[in-house]
């Protein structure tokens, strides 16, 4: 796999200033991105995709700069570097997933006979080798999503920038996708901008985080810096969540709900036996059953 060439941030940007008008989308907002997996953070509006369209060079910024690996966003060359996963559907509908990656990678400029041997190593690589030659427009919601993580990295890049890639997807989906942008990172040395509204995604999946709100810088760390262990007991469900805390109101277990997740206050060995009949009880998948980290958003709250 493609490595970077000097010892620049993969990404930076400079006092990056974007206005549309009136809206003010980035506001002077100043960090960089290095190897492994950093999330790009924030609720609707922060300036996420904003900062990622002027990254590949798709928009320009306003004041300020953007760097791809020491390089400035309009240089031909930076741009090969990164791979780009967007949020909406664009896919063709008629085409199947390996004639759209050939014709990708052969964009890059990459020769055909490469370019096809290319489309299908990578479609393996996300699980969707089988279904290759079917026409995407019959391809699931999930399966369209994995498409558009193969065509962001046929050309082999340094960089993919992923613009909330489990948008749509239900919670199995959701893990199988951040299970298969770990994998990408850590088997095949490609970094991942992951850019998300979803602090649980960023909490699982990622080494880095960027948090974004009204176009300012709020945080910019590692993820285990900004988060820490708290006494309650964390229980995420794959399906029947409502089911699992109706159970545990039964048993009298204090919890809060949040999103597919169950935040569960002082557990000790009685109620750690009651939280796991409930489990049993509900038919409820567990993902997940641990001490709770402070949560994402309370960087939000204290800001």
């Amino acid at each position: 796999m493609a490595v970077p060439i000097s010892s620049a941030p993969l990404l930076e940007a400079r006092n990056l200033t974007k206005l549309y008008g009136n809206v003010q989308a980035l506001d002077s907002a100043s960090f960089t991105v290095g190897p492994g997996i950093t999330g790009l953070l924030g609720p609707n509006g922060a300036g996420k995709s904003t900062a990622i369209r002027i990254f590949l060079g798709l928009t320009d910024a306003t004041s300020g700069s953007a760097l791809v690996m020491g390089d400035d966003t309009r240089d031909p060359y930076a741009r090969t570097r990164l791979g780009y996963m967007p949020e909406h559907d664009c896919l063709p509908p008629n085409q199947s997933a390996a004639n759209f990656l050939t014709h990708m990678a052969e964009v890059s400029g990459i020769p055909p006979s490469r370019s096809r041997a290319l489309a299908a190593d990578t479609l393996r690589h996300v699980g969707l080798f089988e279904e290759r030659y079917r026409p995407i427009g019959g391809y699931s919601t999930g399966m369209k999503q994995r498409v558009k993580l193969a065509q962001a990295l046929v050309h082999d890049p340094v960089l993919i920038l992923l613009d909330e890639p489990t948008a749509g997807l239900d919670p199995t989906g959701r893990t199988e996708m951040l299970n298969l942008i770990r994998r990408i990172a850590r088997e095949f040395g490609i970094s991942v901008v992951l850019s998300t509204h979803l602090m649980q995604d960023v909490e699982r999946t990622c080494d880095n985080i960027v948090l974004l709100d009204l176009g300012r810088v709020k945080e910019s760390s590692d993820v285990a810096s900004l988060t820490q262990e708290t006494e309650l007991i964390y229980v995420e469900v794959a399906n029947n969540r409502d089911r699992f805390a109706a159970e545990l109101t039964n048993r009298n277990i204090e919890h809060t709900s949040e999103g597919i997740a169950v935040s569960i206050p002082d557990v000790d060995g009685a109620k750690f036996d009651a939280v796991r009949d409930a489990l049993v009880a509900s038919e409820a998948r567990l993902v997940r059953m641990g001490p709770r980290q402070r949560a994402l958003i309370d960087l939000f709250r204290s800001n």
